[in-house]
């Protein structure tokens, strides 16, 4: 009986504990997402920045209750290549498709922060963070920046296995090689015991 009451117990809290999970993954899915507002565009917005533009931007970081974590304002504007992943995730999202003298605001989601460590003392874990961003110069990648950093890594990857497959080819050789043959072996000793 006991047993039987154990059991009904613990399925009616897996049950009801899946139900409060799944309401707070709802809840965390609509705060994961980042944000992005255009503060500014400046008319003649011809080229927009893509993976492997550099940019440099003057930036205020805050948290959500207006405390600024960090700001280039009184300092040389911060120098972003995007894809390398010089910053947050988030930042270097927003980034993308703004161009020249263009000021954003984007609201970014812990996940794409610091996460659940955040960065201690300055930034407490599971923080979404506020960045007000202008773009003061965008440097379009070009064609040899782009072979670079598109090309070259696939190459890389080709040849780690084409290495690894010689290694163990001349392993496998040099480990064939310096066995003794127990035939050959067997044949001597006979003949010196004649």
């Amino acid at each position: 009986m006991k047993v039987q009451a154990g059991v009904i117990l613990v399925v009616l809290l897996a049950v009801f504990g899946y139900g409060a999970v799944e309401e707070t993954d709802q809840e965390q899915n609509e705060l994961e997402e980042l944000m992005v507002e255009t503060l500014m565009k400046p008319e003649s917005c011809i080229e927009t920045s893509e993976m492997g533009d550099t940019l440099q931007i003057h930036y205020t970081g805050k948290l959500l209750d207006g405390k600024v974590i960090d700001s280039s304002l009184s300092r040389d504007p911060l120098v972003v290549e995007l894809g390398k992943r010089t910053v947050i995730s988030g930042l270097e999202q927003s980034l993308l498709g703004v161009c020249l003298g263009q000021k954003i605001k984007a609201t970014i989601p812990a996940h794409l922060a610091y996460g659940k460590r955040g960065y201690p003392p300055t930034i407490p874990g599971d923080s979404t963070l506020e960045f007000e961003v202008e773009v003061v110069s965008l440097t379009k990648q070009t064609p040899w920046q782009r072979m670079v950093n598109d090309v070259l890594p696939l190459v890389c990857l080709a040849l780690v296995p084409t290495l690894l497959g010689l290694v163990g080819l001349y392993l496998y050789n040099k480990a064939s090689a310096q066995r003794p043959n127990k035939r050959a072996k067997d044949k001597k000793s006979k003949l010196k015991k004649k």
